[in-house]
């Protein structure tokens, strides 16, 4: 069974076609990432995935459950997170804090403002755990606004873990970031993928971490699923390399 099924689903606004009848199926473990050129409508089927837009038509299913019309947090009470093409922090907060935030309220703590001491050690003990993972366990306790931004982008992809899902949806992750910042958060998703607890669907701009890193590359162009395939044939073949690779001159 795959993680996700995406099945001919469309968005329309007004006249404007976003997506237009795309289908995907990531298989479990699998990291597919997503390209295309700008305004190819790749935000917006995301959008759909994460449940922040109900789609014109189509259906999405997520470990086989159709969550077509169920909201964003009712889907990363199932297992899905996301981030976002601008990073989503506390910037005032520390590292700490902010996957302190994010894993009370995974484990139902949310709305509670009082816990017992085997709650708070619970709690932070998920807290290490997740800065271990994401290597962020000697800057805990510098503020996220002070850090570079390839560990504000590793911290923001701690906070998505703290709600432990098993299907992680990264927007640009390394959008706006030098040589080195992008390596950074490049090893950090292979991590995460090698780790075998993640299924990643990320869409990036930047095509060196793209055919580094993804076991499938799906293509939309105007909307549309242009190409899909692995790394080898979307970079041989010559409607993707029009549209949005690049023909040689």
């Amino acid at each position: 069974m795959n993680v996700l099924d995406v099945d001919n689903v469309s968005k329309r606004f007004g006249s404007l076609v976003a997506v237009g009848g795309v289908s995907l199926a990531v298989a479990k473990g699998e990291l597919r990432a997503i390209i295309g050129p700008n305004g190819a409508g790749k935000t917006t089927f995301f959008n759909l995935i994460s449940g922040f837009f109900p789609p014109s038509t189509g259906k999405i299913f997520f470990d086989g459950a159709d969550v077509t019309l169920l909201p964003a947090h009712r889907r990363v009470e199932l297992g899905m997170a996301r981030t976002f093409q601008v990073t989503e922090i506390f910037p005032e907060l520390s590292v700490f804090d902010n996957l302190r935030i994010a894993t009370e309220a995974a484990n139902g703590y949310r709305l509670r403002f009082w816990m017992n001491r085997e709650q708070k050690l619970q709690i932070g003990h998920l807290v290490e755990e997740t800065l271990e993972l994401v290597g962020l366990r000697t800057k805990a306790y510098r503020l996220v606004g002070e850090l570079s931004h390839g560990d504000q982008r590793a911290a923001e992809i701690a906070m998505a873990l703290s709600l432990r899902p098993h299907l992680i949806l990264l927007d640009e992750p390394t959008a706006g970031m030098g040589d080195q910042e992008t390596y950074e958060v490049t090893k950090l998703i292979r991590r995460l993928h090698q780790s075998g607890n993640f299924t990643i669907v990320l869409i990036e701009h930047d095509m060196r971490v793209v055919f580094h890193l993804a076991d499938k590359i799906s293509v939309l162009d105007r909307g549309r699923l242009l190409a899909e395939g692995t790394p080898q044939s979307i970079a041989a073949n010559d409607a993707v390399q029009e549209a949005y690779l690049g023909k040689a001159a």
